[in-house]
């Protein structure tokens, strides 16, 4: 059965650095797609991470790049299957140079929380109740 895929696709100022960052946050670097210009970040089987230098992201778009530090172009937001499973991976990025983005937000039956990775892209992660979301 086909699975639709996301590619998403950001902005980097450091390449190597983007790759060790994903990568400390257990994700794996398909060096098929990789080049010095572009991380090819895989994070699922359907979610793809796609970190390129300014000067190849501009060979995509005829639009002005937004500076990600200053700016929020994009919020992603990445499923966790429990609550331990956010702090985790929001805790790995911090330690990985990654920067915490708000407060936890908890609602009970929904729980999350945020980092900017090193080019200041916001990542949240949230658990959702299975039940919840069932009705």
């Amino acid at each position: 059965m086909y699975q639709q895929m996301i590619f998403v696709n950001l902005v980097t100022n450091d390449v190597p650095a983007t790759k060790k960052f994903f990568t400390e946050l257990g994700y794996t670097i398909n060096p098929q797609f990789s080049t010095d210009e572009c991380a090819c970040v895989q994070i699922s089987d359907t979610i793809i991470a796609m970190l390129m230098t300014r000067g190849h992201y501009s060979q995509f778009t005829k639009k002005e790049i937004v500076d990600s530090a200053k700016s929020s172009e994009v919020l992603l937001c990445l499923s966790a299957e429990s609550r331990e499973k956010v702090d985790e991976l929001v805790d790995k990025a911090i330690e990985a140079g990654g920067t915490a983005h708000g407060e936890p937000q908890d609602h009970g039956f929904m729980y999350g929380r945020a980092f900017d990775d090193l080019d200041g892209h916001t990542w949240e992660v949230a658990w959702m109740d299975p039940a919840a979301i069932q009705g």
